[in-house]
């Protein structure tokens, strides 16, 4: 029993040299940049959400998600028989007005000018010879009238029939102009149904199943491109009037833990967001992971300054900002400088090399 309780005294002497030692550091001068916080999304260049300009139901899908898309290439078929229709009877149209062109209609005109112009001028020569014989005193002034009469008649018939051939081309030009307009109308309204990519890139969602109902007001994928992403941020107004565009981001992103990743500050958008009071920036990888994806969590710090030789600690090693604890355990109040996402600058308090211990969590 007195061995048993020798045995429980010593483990209990043991156990305070068995408990983990706090973790220190020491203060160090080295390079610190002030930054602005951000956080947002990561998202492909160009991406952009595709919608239907018409209603329907989806008759075929001819991509599926990842599929690598060039501009023009057809993503969705949406089925409607009347588009399809109205397109038929336009090419109907077309074709029966490019025969009227060159059709039985323009050809017996033109028989009746041919003939009209025969009548014209077999009595012009009528009309020539009767006023020799007038001229030599033969025949009667009435035969001369009636020639003249006879010469007007058929030159008038001459020209209606031209004027009315003239006047068939016009209509017959005009309608086979309008049917061709509406041909390329009922064409372009057909292509409507099937939806395109307006640009190259990867198919990144696809919305609908064949069968379902489309809607102009609902997108059907999201495409964008399929090697080049960007950091979509929000930055709070405070901080707006600091950044500007070519500054250097350092991103950290949730799917690579502990891994640092630069970009450049491309894109403010000078409209604020009346809601959650922030702005939206956007900044382009320098260094970025081996593979992303949208809509990946991101958290930023946009470089405002950078500072050489400056004393700093790391950032957990504070206490509220403004006090550290010594190596002997004392607390100490310090006034810090700059800060980043790690490290903060000490001003005043601490000196080069200084040993402090990490607060308990």
């Amino acid at each position: 029993m007195l061995r048993y309780f020798y045995l429980m005294l010593g483990a209990g002497l043991l156990l305070p040299a068995c408990r983990k030692q706090p973790e220190k550091t020491q203060a160090t001068l080295e390079r610190i940049s002030e930054s602005v916080y951000a956080s947002g999304t990561i998202k492909s260049k160009n991406q952009y959400q595709v919608f239907s300009t018409v209603s329907g139901l989806v008759q075929k899908i001819l991509v599926q998600e990842g599929d690598v898309v060039r501009k023009g290439d057809p993503l969705f078929v949406v089925q409607h028989e009347s588009a399809a229709l109205n397109a038929q009877n336009a090419q109907l149209a077309a074709d029966f007005a490019a025969r009227n062109s060159r059709g039985e209609r323009l050809q017996e005109l033109t028989a009746s000018i041919e003939t009209a112009q025969s009548k014209m001028l077999n009595d012009s020569l009528l009309l020539v010879r009767q006023r020799g014989l007038w001229a030599q005193q033969i025949g009667s002034r009435v035969e001369l009238e009636q020639r003249e009469l006879a010469y007007t008649a058929s030159l008038n018939s001459y020209r209606a029939a031209v004027l009315r051939y003239r006047d068939l081309q016009k209509q017959l030009d005009f309608a086979a102009a309008q049917s061709q307009k509406l041909l390329a109308i009922s064409k372009t309204m057909a292509q409507d149904y099937v939806i395109r990519s307006q640009t190259d890139g990867r198919v990144y969602n696809i919305t609908l199943e064949p069968g379902e109902i489309v809607s102009m007001q609902s997108p059907v994928a999201i495409i964008g491109d399929a090697v080049e992403f960007v950091a979509e941020l929000q930055v709070d107004e405070n901080d707006i009037a600091r950044i500007r565009p070519g500054q250097r981001v350092l991103l950290t992103l949730d799917s690579y833990k502990g891994q640092v990743y630069e970009a450049e500050l491309t894109r403010i958008d000078p409209f604020m967001n009346e809601r959650s009071r922030t702005f939206a920036v956007e900044a382009i990888f320098t260094k970025k992971p081996p593979v992303l994806y949208p809509n990946l969590t991101a958290e930023a710090n946009i470089v405002i300054q950078t500072k050489d030789n400056a004393l700093t600690i790391p950032r957990a090693y504070l206490i509220g900002d403004s006090v550290v604890i010594l190596e002997d355990k004392t607390q100490r109040s310090v006034k810090t400088g700059l800060k980043d996402f790690r490290k903060a600058e000490i001003l005043e308090g601490l000196s080069p090399r200084q040993t402090i211990l990490k607060p308990a969590p």
